[in-house]
């Protein structure tokens, strides 16, 4: 039973860009090392929270192909949801409302985001306390890319995504994103026998100066031709790279106008966006703001 006296809270979720892709080895657990820059995008899911009368979950609206038990913002309301009540914490239900924005299997983190989103204002709206720390930590077993949401700067990432160093001075220029039509699976990507895994370690300095490429855009671009076609053509205009394992490829510009000059000589087949890079989550400024 919903509680109709419960307002709705709407909250972003914002897209990623792996700017670059390192893979430094292979761990014991099958995992990946590997170091890459994150940056947000000002483009995002949405989602929208409500408290119920009663302690059930629900999700609008269902998404092709995703058991609703396994979507990751149910999975992350169940995980506080259960935390609470070892904490003998009695906390509602929550109607819970998507707008998808960021396509699924595009390398722009959306089930990720989407996660971490739902942990940060379910903990403030159910008043359960938990640091950023304690949330990204149960984060990270929703996801390896959960942890920079949580925390929501971009940073410098090593190990399997997870050891975050915030990284404020990124140049906050503007994205063309263009998605080839086209689902990218990262277990696939991960598993290839002809994957880069042993590219040297950088530190924070060489990257950002230097910048860096994505091991896994080669395979991705062999498996998946769409990719590697886009990838051609983007690169007649300006420098483009893949983010994370795809499919999604951007460049970057100065400024919007000269992003939108480049838009407009796509083919129409291409579906795209044009967003700033943004170093603070949009979801942080929404749910941290001053009162």
């Amino acid at each position: 039973m919903t509680d109709v006296s419960s307002p709705w809270v709407s909250v972003p979720a914002p897209a990623k860009l792996n700017l670059m892709l390192h893979i430094t080895g292979r761990r014991p657990d099958g995992y990946h090392n590997l170091q890459t820059l994150f940056q947000f995008l000002d483009y995002s899911d949405w989602l929208e929270f409500r408290c119920r009368g009663d302690d059930l979950l629900t999700l609008t609206p269902d998404i092709d192909g995703v058991e609703r038990e396994s979507n990751l913002i149910i999975r992350a309301a169940r995980v506080l949801q259960n935390l609470a009540k070892e904490k003998g914490i009695t906390v509602p239900g929550a109607d819970i409302r998507l707008t998808k924005r960021l396509p699924m299997g595009g390398g722009l983190g959306g089930g990720s985001s989407d996660a971490a989103t739902t942990l940060l204002t379910l903990n403030q709206i159910w008043q359960l306390g938990q640091s950023l720390d304690q949330l990204a930590r149960i984060g990270l077993g929703l996801g390896a890319d959960v942890p920079v949401f949580i925390y929501g700067q971009a940073a410098f990432a090593e190990g399997v995504g997870e050891q975050l160093t915030p990284v404020p001075q990124l140049e906050e220029k503007w994205f063309l994103v263009v998605r080839p039509d086209v689902h990218v699976n990262t277990a696939e990507i991960f598993s290839h026998k002809c994957l880069t895994r042993n590219t040297p370690a950088i530190n924070m300095r060489t990257a950002l100066e230097q910048g860096g490429d994505n091991d896994c855009q080669q395979i991705v671009s062999m498996i998946y031709p769409e990719v590697g076609n886009a990838l051609n053509l983007l690169n007649k205009y300006s420098l483009a790279k893949m983010t994370g394992t795809g499919a999604c490829i951007f460049s970057s510009f100065d400024s919007e106008a000269e992003a939108a000059k480049v838009a407009e000589q796509l083919p129409a087949e291409y579906e795209h966006f044009i967003a700033q890079g943004v170093n603070h989550s949009p979801a942080h400024t929404l749910l941290f703001r001053p009162s």
